[in-house]
């Protein structure tokens, strides 16, 4: 585990609005991607009876939804360990496999930083 300091400041940034995402609406995730102009996307977890979606998968399909043709990174925050493959699939559909997919705790600490691929 690791300090989000050693990060970049743009990477902090989508942390923090991932972790954000989570306190504000009460989910079990919360996650933030930034596509390629820069512009950032913050969702939860979605979990109706008739659709679930994971906070990350959410966040890209918010992206994709609004225009956006590809990411630069992803964030996640959760309890789990690593970023499932399901959103990681996610990530690499519009990022590419080379896309960075940061997973930091609900504390705000960065876990794992891994690629969408």
């Amino acid at each position: 585990m690791t300090d989000t300091t050693d990060l970049a400041a743009e990477d902090r940034k989508i942390v923090t609005l991932a972790r954000s995402a989570r306190a504000r609406n009460g989910v079990p995730e919360g996650a933030a991607v930034r596509d390629e102009t820069g512009r950032t996307y913050v969702a939860g977890t979605v979990a109706l009876d008739s659709l679930k979606l994971s906070a990350l998968q959410t966040a890209v399909a918010m992206a994709v939804a609004s225009g956006a043709t590809s990411l630069e990174a992803a964030a996640v925050v959760s309890a789990a360990e690593t970023p499932s493959d399901d959103d990681r699939a996610a990530v690499r559909d519009l990022g590419g496999p080379e896309t960075p997919v940061l997973l930091a705790g609900p504390d705000g600490t960065l876990r794992v930083r891994v690629t969408a691929g």
